[in-house]
């Protein structure tokens, strides 16, 4: 008989032992045991581990981080392991394989839009590691860490998560909780990120923990110090403030290896807002040419310390805007990121390179000059387009509404509705001109806009590039 099977005979007779004391009675008996009670014997075995997948059974692959001469490494299976990651929120595990990287990332085990096991046995199957997040309570959503019984299910809930998948050979590191420091006043949130990583510790010795931060935070990281001290080691989470992420480790003298958890566009808190709070987007090739400079400058020139990285988003989110943040565009066309994270992760740009694009000018104005328009009047809008077969481009335009969103931390948001019936006329390019214009009217209404403009390739690749202004 092989492992397989009898991996599959033990749980069978495990199941069967549990459910016996109820079958061995005559009918009458049996109907004792009530629905209720056998889905509470089924939680059971999940909560055990048991309902794992049978390939997955105690396979688990040792992940360790080792250190000589201040220098940092991340082994898995005693093998020095580079993480290619990426932050996911699809399942096109596929492309990202194909591409070169070898790293999930997610935000939760239980809340992804696939099961956590699914997720895992797909990441295997095509050579992919995960790094599992645990869902972890914030202070700024409302949970109490001085409330010791919400706590201690949090715990529990913890201990159950692990419990299932730890033995996975695609997992890679636990990830206690994203971002749990972002407005955080009480330290306690750090006793119970300690709590959990001491119990991974004790049942799952193959594992390292972090906890992922929101940026580089002084204060985050000396409660940790004083707190969290079974934590393996720390994330953090930026943006453009990654360029000065080896000025604060040089000023604080951190010796600690990290990761990066998530990392990418320029953040909206981080770029110039017009007077009614409009901030101003990159374009697709400035975020292109942004991810490039932050590997080159900061992931790859300080590997020794920076042991593992997950790029965002390897998907598509509205945040601000529906471009912000995914490398993706809702239709599903790739942008100039991927292209930069294909040649980072195997050194090799792809066939056809998305088209670059320059900013958006509305009557040559730019973003930075506060574009503010008058109801109904006729206005033109342009794009310089950078592609090499540029007459078979499809651009496209559209405006919305500006988003107003209160939300934060990368919490859920509505997609601000597209207002119809603006344009007027596309006017016909130029022979060999790379500038594209449009003419549309103002929306009728007074309040805040944004104007977009998509480049389509027919290759499934696509450039964008917004600007937001203001009607009177």
């Amino acid at each position: 008989m092989n492992a397989k099977s009898t991996r599959f005979r033990s749980f069978r007779l495990f199941y069967v032992s549990l459910l016996y004391p109820f079958l061995r009675f005559s009918m009458p008996c049996r109907v004792l045991l009530t629905s209720a009670k056998l889905a509470a014997m089924i939680l059971l075995t999940f909560n055990l581990g048991l309902l794992t997948s049978p390939d997955a059974q105690a396979q688990a692959i040792k992940v360790e981080i080792v250190e000589k001469d201040g220098k940092f490494q991340l082994l898995r299976d005693g093998q020095p392991y580079q993480v290619k990651g990426v932050g996911m929120t699809g399942i096109d595990f596929e492309l990202a394989s194909k591409y070169g990287a070898n790293s999930i990332r997610t935000w939760s085990v239980d809340d992804n839009k696939i099961p956590a096991l699914e997720l895992l046995d797909k990441a295997h199957e095509l050579g992919m590691t995960v790094s599992l997040c645990l869902e972890f309570a914030r202070e700024r959503q409302g949970f109490d860490y001085n409330n010791e019984e919400l706590v201690a299910k949090q715990l529990a809930k913890s201990r159950e998560r692990v419990m299932r998948y730890k033995d996975h050979p695609a997992l890679l590191t636990w990830i206690i909780g994203n971002e749990v420091n972002f407005d955080f006043t009480n330290p306690k949130v750090f006793d119970a990120i300690n709590d959990v990583a001491e119990m991974i510790k004790e049942i799952d010795p193959n594992h390292p923990t972090t906890t992922a931060l929101a940026g580089y935070d002084r204060k985050a990281l000396n409660e940790i110090d004083k707190r969290a001290p079974a934590l393996d080691f720390v994330s953090f989470q930026m943006y453009a403030d990654l360029a000065n992420l080896p000025k604060y480790i040089k000023q604080d003298n951190y010796t600690k290896p990290y990761f990066v958890t998530e990392w990418g566009a320029v953040g909206h808190w981080e770029v110039y807002e017009t007077p009614w709070g409009a901030p101003v987007e990159n374009t697709s090739t400035q975020k292109a040419e942004h991810y490039l400079k932050s590997y080159d400058k900061v992931l790859a020139a300080h590997g020794d310390q920076a042991i593992g990285n997950y790029v965002f988003l390897w998907g598509q989110k509205q945040e601000k805007t529906p471009t912000w943040y995914g490398m993706f565009l809702a239709t599903g066309e790739e942008t100039e990121t991927i292209d930069v994270m294909q040649y980072i992760w195997s050194g090799a740009w792809p066939e056809h390179k998305t088209p670059k694009v320059s900013t958006i000018n509305i009557n040559q104005l730019t973003a930075f000059d506060n574009v503010t328009l008058q109801t109904n009047e006729v206005f033109s809008a342009s794009i310089a387009i950078d592609a090499l077969h540029i007459d078979s481009l499809d651009i496209r335009w559209e405006v919305r509404k500006e988003s107003t969103s209160k939300a934060v931390g990368g919490d859920a948001e509505y997609i601000p509705p597209v207002i119809d019936d603006l344009f007027i006329e596309t006017p016909a390019r130029a022979k060999d001109s790379d500038r594209h214009s449009v003419s549309f009217s103002a929306p009728p209404k007074k309040g805040a806009y944004r104007l977009f403009a998509y480049v389509y390739d027919g290759h499934g690749n696509a450039a964008h590039a917004n600007i937001p202004f203001y009607v009177n």
